[in-house]
């Protein structure tokens, strides 16, 4: 039931995805400012990475140990939602130094 619930809850999370962006106008990034963008897409990939293996390791270790499976669970049901979260940071910055805004 909790997984459930939650699933819904992360698929609200990514929903923000999803809204049309639209430019302020045109935008002239100088290299330092394209390598901190790019610092920050790093960032989160290595964040969502490190997430999905989280989930691998705890799904991996109920398997092994299912005696262990009901503290493995909470950590298994928070990593999407983290990952979520760094994803959605990651697009706001995106949006404001690219200028966007959601119509």
């Amino acid at each position: 039931m909790k997984a459930a619930c939650f699933r819904g809850a992360f698929r609200n999370d990514l929903s923000m995805f999803s809204s049309s962006v639209k430019p302020n106008g045109p935008v002239t990034l100088n290299e330092e400012q394209i390598m901190a963008l790019h610092g920050e897409l790093r960032k989160m990939r290595h964040d969502v990475n490190g997430r999905l293996a989280n989930i691998v390791a705890a799904a991996e270790l109920m398997r092994l140990r299912p005696e262990s499976s009901a503290e493995r669970l909470q950590l298994l049901l928070e990593q999407p939602h983290k990952a979520a979260e760094s994803i959605g940071e990651f697009s706001r910055q995106f949006e404001q130094r690219l200028g966007l805004f959601r119509a």
